[in-house]
């Protein structure tokens, strides 16, 4: 699995001219989920995510986890995350799950963020989205599990 976390002040999802999901301070998380992923990385990302310590302490350091400042997150599944660009200029994306096993993991990754205690909004799967958020920092993270 692979997602790209960014510490934002607010964040939203609209699907035809309608909010599904939304939340304050906290992380906006694009997840991608690769072929051969397991409720294993998904357990292990989700792990990483919420004991992420990305957040500004008194002393302006980054020491300050998701459950410390009772943040949020917005989880948006973006297969696009496993797009290979490295031959021609249309990217591929052979690495990515079906959609089936994609869906089921993605979901499965945001019921173990909310078992850990974190508020979670979602994006809709398989569908056009507007993603807006308010980057805090910016601060923006690249995980892939092991």
């Amino acid at each position: 699995m692979r997602a790209v976390v960014q510490r934002v002040s607010s964040a939203s999802v609209t699907v035809e001219e309608k909010v599904v999901g939304e939340i304050g301070r906290g992380y906006l998380i694009l997840l991608g989920v690769g072929k051969g992923d397991t409720e294993v990385e998904a357990s292990w990302l989700a792990d990483k995510i919420v004991g992420l310590r990305i957040f500004e302490d008194d002393d302006q350091k980054m020491n300050l986890s998701l459950l410390d400042v009772k943040g949020g997150a917005l989880v948006v599944s973006q297969f696009t995350l496993y797009g290979d660009c490295r031959k021609g200029r249309r990217p591929s994306f052979m690495n990515a799950a079906p959609p089936e096993e994609a869906n089921r993991l993605y979901l499965r990754f945001s019921e173990l963020l909310r078992a850990k205690g974190i508020i979670v909004e979602n994006g809709q799967f398989q569908t056009t989205m507007e993603v807006r958020l308010c980057n805090d920092g910016p601060v923006t993270i690249i995980l892939d599990s092991p």
